[in-house]
């Protein structure tokens, strides 16, 4: 018989309601033991709505519990360094929703507190939209579909006006969501899937409406931007144009495309559409690529607790590399200046 994996979760929001609990409960063995939520009267309602056995007053509490195997973080940024490495410390295995954590500190201290504690799975929930055909495109890649790779454009754009009157959300205020920009980190993860990581960037930020008010009718300062432009040098020496706004109504929509010397690739970024042309055609046409599996967050974490695969979607390890690009971002746009990423 499978041993039980105890599963407790710490924030059962949107994402952990839609994907992490039913399908961690899909797979044998796994149970979900426990919830919390900000407030007891969240978890308590959590715990009835999904069939929940025991709601906690406080993380440190679930964490803490001696019924728990794993601890799946479906909070904000703000607490996701301070509850990983709880967790670890107390034996549990941990899933952990992007964005990894505020900074790259905690970023750093995350990854410590995992290779401290060798025989616990510590995963990132992946970014997920290009998941079926990163593995085609690289394959192009490796194989010399492009020649030598030049230069990279991607812009993901929200496409809408800006609502000055629309309240606070938590990605707009960085005592949550720290130096995470919009969907920034998802993309530029993707990115290092198919051209790796870059090394150099210098940024520019909007922010549209400067204060909004919160959840209590508060006004605050917005803190994250909602326009980011990025020009950043790669490793192997290409260059690469990045935007993410969430005030480009009617522009242009999601879209990569990545030049070489022999060839061109565009992937649009909402339905996955691969089209390429080489030396000597006149247009792009379509690629067919055999799609890959997707999305198998929840399998493979439980799958690598059991010692029957890695974790590779997505380990501690990367998950630093895109705080690192994430923060260097800030303090371009901060400073004015080029600033180098980490290798």
């Amino acid at each position: 018989m499978t041993e039980i994996i105890r599963v407790g979760v710490v924030g059962a929001g949107a994402n952990t309601r839609k994907h992490h609990i039913p399908k961690l409960r899909a797979q044998p063995g796994v149970e979900i033991v426990s919830v919390v939520n900000r407030t007891r009267e969240s978890s308590e309602r959590a715990a009835r709505e999904l069939g929940i056995p025991r709601a906690y007053d406080s993380w440190q509490e679930l964490v803490d519990a001696d019924d728990t195997d794993a601890v799946c973080i479906g909070t904000w940024p703000y607490l996701h360094a301070p509850v990983t490495i709880a967790a670890l410390a107390r034996g549990k295995h941990v899933l952990c929703e992007a964005r990894m954590a505020m900074d790259a500190k905690e970023a750093r201290r995350m990854l410590e507190a995992a290779q401290r504690a060798p025989g616990l799975v510590a995963q990132l929930v992946p970014a997920p939209h290009t998941l079926p055909v990163d593995g085609a495109l690289r394959r192009l890649i490796v194989d010399g579909y492009l020649g030598d790779l030049l230069a990279v454009e991607l812009q993901a754009a929200q496409g809408r006006f800006v609502d000055p009157q629309a309240p606070l959300h938590w990605r707009q205020d960085a005592r949550l969501s720290g130096l995470n920009i919009m969907n920034m980190g998802i993309w530029y993860e993707a990115m290092m899937r198919w051209v790796g990581p870059a090394h150099r960037v210098s940024a520019t930020t909007l922010i549209a409406v400067g204060e909004r008010r919160d959840a209590a009718g508060q006004r605050q300062r917005v803190t994250v931007p909602d326009h980011v432009d990025i020009l950043a040098t790669l490793a192997g020496g290409a260059v690469a144009h990045l935007r993410f706004s969430a005030v480009t109504a009617l522009g242009p929509g999601p879209e990569a495309w990545l030049f070489g010397t022999e060839g061109t690739l565009r992937l649009d970024l909402t339905t996955l559409r691969l089209s390429g042309g080489r030396r000597g055609d006149t247009a792009l046409a379509d690629l067919p690529v055999e799609q890959g599996p997707g999305w198998r967050v929840e399998e493979e974490f439980v799958n690598a607790i059991r010692g029957r695969e890695p974790v590779t979607r997505t380990a501690f390890d990367e998950g630093v590399r895109y705080m690192e690009f994430t923060e260097a971002v800030a303090r371009s746009a901060a400073s004015g200046q080029a600033v180098d990423v980490p290798a």
